[in-house]
């Protein structure tokens, strides 16, 4: 399965419109949206796919956002998610907490921890971890997610044209 991880979006509807275009292409079955939301209006961008949503520092209107998520029909696990997803466990969350990123990480309870919160794209191994960033979808150049085949935890960044 094709696992689509975004972060960032801060409300742009743009660029939203465009990833969730590029997840369509690659056959995503499920999206993470790693916080900074910005607006409920970039939620039901993504009905057509179950996704799960974590705060981040900028979603200051967490209620509002929560239900939003909600009525989307879609999953908001606050300000930290997980999901094991056939045996592969992932946690995800926004990183400005960077206290319970770094005991995320070290934890050696993850097979993959997605975050945001620097707009920049990287993945590396930490420990048993892969550890991810798909980049923003808004204020960053260029923007970017990720796309991650389970099992494999094989990652490919995707830069937006």
């Amino acid at each position: 399965m094709n696992l689509g991880i975004v972060s960032d979006t801060h409300g742009h509807i743009g660029n939203t419109i465009q990833a969730v275009s590029v997840l369509e292409e690659h056959d995503v079955g499920l999206v993470i949206h790693c916080g900074d939301i910005g607006s409920i209006n970039v939620i039901a961008l993504f009905t057509g796919k179950p996704t799960h949503f974590v705060f981040g520092n900028v979603d200051h209107s967490a209620e509002q956002i929560r239900l939003a998520i909600e009525e989307a029909g879609q999953t908001c696990h606050g300000r930290f998610g997980s999901l094991d997803i056939d045996g592969t466990k992932i946690a995800f969350l926004h990183s400005d907490d960077s206290r319970l990123f770094q005991e995320t990480i070290s934890s050696g309870e993850w097979d993959l921890v997605c975050y945001g919160h620097t707009h920049e794209a990287e993945s590396h191994r930490e420990g048993n971890a892969l550890v991810l960033n798909p980049g923003a979808l808004y204020r960053a150049n260029p923007h970017s997610l990720a796309i991650v085949e389970l099992p494999s935890l094989q990652v490919e960044h995707v830069t937006l044209s």
